[in-house]
């Protein structure tokens, strides 16, 4: 059940932060009090702190795409969980990784840790004060 929520849970994150980035810098939301994407609160702070080409670059159409293919990338992943939804719960629910390796068999390395017993001394190496 919880393997299932948390999916549920990812699948609505990815789709709700791609729908915001692909979305929010192209649009002018000034109706519902927020302000236009290169004319916000922070970035006037971070221009006024740094400089003004700050706010010009973040403005540009260059930034504006790459937010936005930052977005279509989370729809992308929104999307693909969604439809291989029964798959990752599966795996999940068996503790594998959905993604499977090469199925090579790796020789056995021995670090210098692993050859020497490990002893464990209850009393440290300084002597005690006494107080």
């Amino acid at each position: 059940m919880s393997s299932r929520l948390s999916v549920i849970f990812y699948i609505i994150l990815c789709l709700e932060i791609g729908i915001a980035l692909t979305v929010l810098p192209w649009v002018h939301l000034e109706w519902l009090g927020l302000s236009d994407w290169s004319n916000n609160y922070f970035l006037l702070l971070a221009a006024h702190k740094t400089g003004y080409g700050v706010q010009r670059f973040i403005a540009s159409g260059w930034v504006r795409g790459a937010v936005s293919g930052i977005g279509i990338l989370n729809l992308g992943m929104g999307l693909w969980e969604l439809i291989h939804f029964r798959q990752t719960v599966r795996a999940l629910d068996s503790g594998q990784p959905s993604v499977e390796s090469s199925r090579q068999k790796l020789p056995e390395r021995v670090t210098a840790n692993d050859a020497q017993p490990v002893k464990a001394d209850p009393l440290s190496d300084y002597p005690r004060r006494n107080r």
